[in-house]
């Protein structure tokens, strides 16, 4: 059985980080396969089970290539940052109705900045946004039930960004703008890194999945999907 993430990922990302560029990572591409991407899958595998029945709706996809792990090069195509790789690693379960980052689903995160779980929909298309803001102006105090519940308070708090006036269709003065004007709809729940690795990690990630429930039945409802 592979071994789970340990404290060399992210000696990895941090040795990465200094040496962000193709030359280095030749070299250590082996390191970088036994101490990251092969835990990492094997996180995502002993996490296969228990979220078949926690969540049976996400995939979840233990493969090193398009699968749940994703991928450490960056895309420089349209980006002034040409770094070649990533410094962090991430793990998407995205939901299998609409396979797509925007998706409702969850995100591990393995950052030298910070590490994190999170949950919901990140920059829902048009149609799916419109569709969760009806969804919480006609229920603005189930939404408010959802997301200021003791349990997710104490575990998450609410990421992204917001729409600096109110969104077309709402008027400035609504009673739940704040909550209108948000463009992404994640709960975050930050760790520290010792929480993410071993078997603690396991426990951990399954405690933010069971915790972020209520808002991915939400989010799931909104869009007509089940969860």
């Amino acid at each position: 059985m592979c071994e789970l993430p340990d404290e060399r990922l992210f000696q990895f990302l941090d040795e990465l980080n200094e040496n962000n560029d193709r030359q280095w990572f030749a070299a250590n591409k082996e390191r970088y396969l036994h101490e990251v991407l092969e835990p990492a899958v094997e996180l995502v595998r002993r996490l296969e089970k228990p979220l078949a029945r926690l969540a049976p709706m996400i995939e979840v996809q233990a493969k090193a290539h398009n699968g749940s792990v994703m991928r450490i090069y960056r895309d420089t195509r349209f980006s002034k940052d040409k770094q070649p790789y990533k410094t962090n690693v991430g793990i998407s379960f995205r939901h299998q109705a609409d396979n797509d980052i925007h998706a409702p689903g969850f995100y591990i995160h393995f950052g030298l900045d910070e590490c994190f779980v999170g949950a919901g929909c990140w920059r829902p298309p048009r149609e799916s946004l419109a569709a969760i803001r009806t969804a919480i102006a006609e229920d603005p105090k189930q939404w408010k039930k959802v997301i200021g519940g003791k349990a997710f308070r104490e575990s998450f708090e609410m990421g992204g960004e917001r729409l600096k006036t109110a969104p077309r269709d709402y008027p400035k003065d609504h009673p739940i703008i704040d909550e209108l004007r948000r463009i992404d709809f994640i709960g975050v729940a930050y760790l520290k890194r010792s929480e993410l690795l071993g078997v603690t990690g396991i426990d951990k990630i399954l405690c933010k999945i069971r915790v972020a429930r209520p808002l991915m039945v939400f989010l799931c409802d909104a869009l007509g999907v089940p969860y």
